[in-house]
């Protein structure tokens, strides 16, 4: 794809940022009364958070075309990045498409390179990493320890319930993900027994919200799954695949979404397909990196900073 000016304010931009709102560099943002609202890094927002933990996502290990060559290089530069936050994180989320084509050496470059940031690392696969003839197996074989079905699992850490769905297997029409009958029982029957004041985050790795269909860019079951988490005061929505970031607020619900470590894809309606995207030289980095999100105990929302490779 030949570079793309992300500048332009077409009508579909125009018509997405009614319903979303995208976040800046280097800010903090949190949600109160459904209104995101932000704060400078340094602050004491982001200076009392009991613990943080980072997100990364769409590593694609194995990519070699020219929107970036190495990809390797630019996961290394994030892994880096983590190593070097003053505030160390509890542990890390990858949201899938760890490998560009679920080949055993990609997973293993990735596995050796995430493993130097030495936290504990929790997946969920993308649509990339279950190309292989088992539909997943070879992800589930390094990652699936103690999960349910494709993959999906629960943990709860610092008082908060953490939920990694899988949405790649199984596609819709146009590539909308999907999470199936038996998970969507598995999350209700999961979330069931919690408080309502207990503050949730769910990850996965196409959004389970309507970004934009006409790509896939949604789940087609995503609402179901949102209906289980209604009367929770805080809930926390964390996706990968659009390799951009994008925030939209309903009710208690916060979307959001990740940039890449690996390229980025163009902003919807700008282009006639999804996929990587050439920028000009020195503008890559600026259009990767890594996201942290902080809690801050007694307060439902949590913190979210995204922080570019450079720039």
């Amino acid at each position: 794809m030949e570079p793309q000016d992300t500048s332009q304010d077409g009508p579909t931009r125009r018509f997405l940022l009614e319903c979303m709102t995208w976040a800046g560099t280097g800010v903090l943002w949190s949600v109160a009364a459904g209104l995101p609202q932000a704060a400078m890094l340094g602050s004491a927002e982001a200076a009392e958070a009991a613990f943080s933990f980072v997100q990364i996502s769409d590593s694609h290990i194995g990519f070699d075309k020219v929107a970036n060559p190495d990809p390797l290089a630019t996961l290394h530069e994030a892994v880096e990045q983590i190593k070097a936050l003053a505030q160390k994180p509890a542990f890390v989320l990858h949201t899938g498409d760890i490998t560009h084509l679920s080949r055993p050496a990609e997973f293993d470059a990735a596995q050796q390179m995430i493993a130097e940031i030495g936290l504990p690392v929790f997946y969920v696969p993308g649509e990339h990493d279950v190309l292989d003839e088992g539909r997943g197996r070879a992800y589930l074989d390094r990652y699936g320890a103690g999960s349910r079905g494709a993959g999906w699992h629960s943990f709860e850490q610092h008082g908060v319930r953490y939920i990694g769905l899988v949405n790649v297997l199984d596609l819709k029409a146009g590539g909308l993900g999907n999470l199936g009958n038996e998970q969507l029982e598995w999350l209700e029957n999961t979330v069931a027994g919690l408080s309502s004041s207990t503050p949730i985050v769910v990850f996965a790795h196409i959004p389970l919200w309507s970004v934009y269909p006409e790509w896939g860019w949604g789940t087609e079951d995503g609402a179901r799954a949102l209906t289980y988490l209604r009367r929770f005061g805080s809930v926390t929505v964390l996706n990968g695949h659009i390799h951009q970031i994008m925030q939209k607020v309903e009710g208690n619900v916060a979307f959001h979404t990740a940039r890449s470590t690996a390229f980025p894809q163009p902003v919807p309606g700008t282009a006639p397909s999804p996929g990587p995207v050439r920028v000009a030289p020195g503008e890559l980095r600026k259009l990767l990196g890594t996201t942290s999100v902080s809690f801050v105990p007694g307060r439902q929302p949590l913190a979210i900073v995204d922080t570019p490779l450079a720039g």
